[in-house]
This record gives C-alpha cells, structure tokens and sequence, in this order.
C-alpha cells in the first residue's frame, strides 16, 4: 500500500506541475479556452493542410491483423492519400496520442516534390477503429503498416515515423528487411534503454484514469511544453481538438489505445537488439529542445546520447540535429525539418523512380536473423495515458547541427 500511495502521489504532482504550466499559458492572456465548447468527434475532424487542402480519406480492413491476434471484429484503420500516381511512396506513422494530422506541413509538401503520400492513423487513434484486445506493441502496429502496404499494392515505400511512429517503423524495417526502401525517424522512441524497475513504475503511473482526469490547463501544459520550443498560435488547433475530444463517445477507447501503447514502447528490446539489422538508407531528425527523450519522468540524460546509440548502431545512418526545436519537430519546426527531410528522399529516392532503390548487398552470412521478438501480451485493466514530461531534458551538442534562429516565442 505505501508503493502504490507513492505512486498516486508522484502521478498526482505530475498532474499538477502540467497543470501550473497551462495555467502560466492561460495567464498572459494570449490563449483561448475551449473546455465550454461541444464534444468533438474523431469523425467529424477536418484532415487538411495549413492551406485549407482537404485530403480525401479512405478507410481499410485489416483481416490479417483481425485473424493473428483473434480480434472479435476485423477493424479499419482510415488514412489519406495524395498524389497517387507518383512513385516512390512515403508512408506517414504517427507517435503516442496524436494522428495523421501531425503530419498537415508534410503531407502536401513531400506530394508537391513528385512523391506518392500515404498517411494513416493507427489502430486506436484519429478516426481509425480502437479495438481493446489489439496488443498496440510496436511489432503489432508494424503489422497493421504491412498489411496497408500489402493491400496497396506499393513497392517498397519510404517510412516516415515521429516518436512512436519511429519505433513502429523500426520495427516494420526488422520484421519485413525486403518490404521497404527507406527510412525518415523524427525524434524517434526505441533507441532509449529503461530498467526493468523503470518500465514497472511507468506502467503503474500511465492509466486511463490520468488521461480522462487531465483538464484544460493540463492539457495546454502537456501540448505545449512537452512537445514544442517554439509554440504560436497556429498550433492552438492542436489544444482545442484535444479539449473537446475527451467529451466524444470513443475517448475511453483512445485512452486505453495509449496505456497499451505506452506499454509496447517501453518493452522495446526488439529493436535496440536488432538495430543492426536496419540496412536501408536511414536519415534520424531530432531537436536539440526535445522535452520527451530521454523520459525525465524516469532518468533524464541528454536527447543527444540517445540518438547517438541509434545512429551508431544502424550502419551508414544520417544523423541530424535541428537547433531550438522541440519534439514535435514536424510541426514545431516544419520548414527546417522539411528542407532536410525532402534532402534526404532527393537524394536517395529521386521522386519519379518507380522502382525503388534496392538495399547495398551484404556479404554471405552477414545478415543473422532477428533477435527473438516479444510476444504478444494478452489485454490488461486499463492502465493511464503518458502525460507529457514536465521538466526539459538538459541541452546538449547536436552531433550535426543545422544552425537556424527560432521563429517565434521560445518556452
């Protein structure tokens, strides 16, 4: 009972320091409250650019996923698609709590440079379904990415995946080596290591009943200081869905989607022991204001150290550091990581080229197989959602920085 009192006290002054930060946001002044407005659907959010370009959206079953994991219903996951008859594809991935909407500076961007873009919400998150007993481990969720790549018929895409959506691609990368071209990892999770103490106090800290409990300013506190170093107004949109969301008939579902999610991120042995099995070109974009990696919540460290061991560790990887930005570097600083990340896919995956690049040869005998990968847990209660870390992790020497001055107000 004193472990678990602990816990309940150290989760609950967590809530509060979130909460003290929106407060401090609500307080210049400069911020808008939407907790008065009227429930908001996953349905009826508008998935579009900056521009006002809305994307056609489709929706896919999954029965492979429905048949391996004995789900009582075949779910559909819903994603959007631009540019169709170009080549090669990008496939946009998701982190932890958001949707495809992270990716409205990306997605017309990269279409406009000749490629075919695909981006999804995952199981349990946006508009897709969020089914209780899908495992929602990172293996799992690479096999929902497959099963959409298979379905569609692409050749090989490129992999683009923020923060969780990193770790899913990783994942994807080992489990299907000759069903990709490439990799673009934007902050991504899997590379840091936790104890097994670790993941357990986590585990008891992150529950459904923390999500469902956050208000307004803790919301504001979690969004904007955890995930960005140069907030403006044209990411309120980003406060108000999640505010009205919590009211609409599907949260309950999202927010357990997290706790499982969360769970499946800390147990990442899979891909920290076969980084080496990563053999497409590979570009990992983080921020050197990153809130979120290294978890300060359990041991802090330098964002720097933990990009480093996956760029050392996948060979000929590029690793590239945006000054002043934050987690959310898509969004935070989107023209920045635009420039790069278009750089990246010019290079290696010219737009136009429709078949793509093939791997560099490994010499006989090279290439082992996998380490084992964990299997599938069975569903639990309901644990919480991972609030946002609250204190910065300690600023570091990017490894290959790109010099630019912060647009707009620093946090």
């Amino acid at each position: 009972m004193a472990q678990q009192q602990l816990l309940w006290n150290l989760s609950r002054a967590a809530r509060r320091a979130t909460a003290l930060l929106g407060l401090a946001a609500l307080g210049t002044g400069c911020v808008s409250s939407y907790a008065n407005k009227p429930a908001l659907e996953y349905a009826n959010v508008e998935y579009s650019s900056p521009q006002g370009n809305t994307w056609p959206e489709s929706r896919l079953a999954l029965p492979q996923t429905a048949k391996k994991y004995a789900l009582p219903i075949t779910p559909e996951i819903t994603y959007v698609e631009v540019n169709p008859g170009a080549a090669p594809t990008v496939v946009m991935i998701h982190g932890l709590g958001s949707y495809l909407k992270f990716w409205r500076y990306q997605v017309d961007e990269v279409a406009s440079a000749g490629y075919h873009v695909i981006a999804l919400d995952m199981l349990g998150y946006g508009k897709s379904d969020k089914p209780a007993t899908f495992p929602y481990t990172m293996e799992a969720m690479a096999e929902v990415v497959h099963e959409l790549v298979r379905a569609k018929g692409l050749e090989r895409p490129i992999l683009m995946g923020h923060s969780m959506g990193g770790q899913t691609a990783m994942s994807y990368s080992i489990e299907f080596p000759g069903d990709l071209s490439g990799l673009i990892l934007v902050s991504p999770a899997g590379f840091e290591a936790f104890s097994p103490k670790e993941k357990q106090w986590f585990k008891n800290v992150f529950s459904s009943k923390l999500i469902l409990a956050a208000d307004e300013e803790a919301i504001w506190g979690s969004i904007r200081y955890g995930n960005f170093y140069r907030w403006t107004s044209d990411f309120e949109w980003l406060i108000e869905e999640r505010v009205r969301a919590v009211k609409n008939s599907q949260f309950k579902a999202y927010a357990y989607a997290n706790v499982k999610s969360v769970h499946g991120l800390l147990d990442n042995e899979f891909v920290r022991a076969n980084l080496h099995q990563i053999t497409v070109p590979t570009l990992i974009v983080h921020g050197d204001r990153d809130r979120l990696i290294p978890n300060p919540y359990l041991h802090g460290g330098n964002t720097a150290d933990v990009m480093e061991y996956g760029h050392a560790n996948i060979a000929g990887s590029r690793l590239v550091t945006l000054s002043g930005c934050g987690h959310s570097l898509q969004l935070d600083c989107h023209q920045e990581f635009n420039r790069v990340a278009l750089g990246f896919l010019d290079k290696h995956f010219p737009a136009g080229k429709h078949k793509a690049a093939q791997p560099e040869p490994q010499p006989p005998g090279e290439r082992s197989a996998p380490a084992s990968r964990p299997a599938a847990q069975p569903p639990e209660v309901a644990p919480s959602e991972a609030e946002e870390p609250l204190e910065p992790a300690s600023p570091e020497e990017p490894d290959e920085e790109l010099p630019v001055e912060p647009s707009g107000g620093a946090e």
